[in-house]
């Protein structure tokens, strides 16, 4: 799954749990029954789950293309900033 494929994920599922306890207060409430906004709502996570929790093709729109190793080894690697931090300081004594 790939960035936007996360961000995707987390915001479809915060929708349907939203929608699904929603849906699943205003039934119960309307038939009073605290039985059927239970099963509406575990039907919701279920429902909600079986969307996320799987790596479906729609999450994996924007693959990111990693360097091989040989190119990797051309570009400098980054230096920490408590490295450069502590070079600034000795400098200004």
């Amino acid at each position: 799954m790939d960035w936007q494929g996360q961000k995707l994920a987390e915001q479809l599922m915060q929708i349907m749990l939203l929608l699904s306890a929603a849906a699943a207060f205003l039934t119960g409430y309307v038939l009073a029954s605290f039985q059927m906004m239970i099963i509406i709502y575990v039907s919701g996570v279920v429902l909600t789950a079986f969307m996320i929790i799987p790596n479906w093709p729609w999450f994996n729109r924007h693959p990111l293309n990693w360097l091989d190793s040989a190119d990797a080894e051309r570009y400098p690697k980054p230096q920490s900033a408590a490295v450069s931090s502590k070079k600034k300081s000795n400098k200004n004594k």
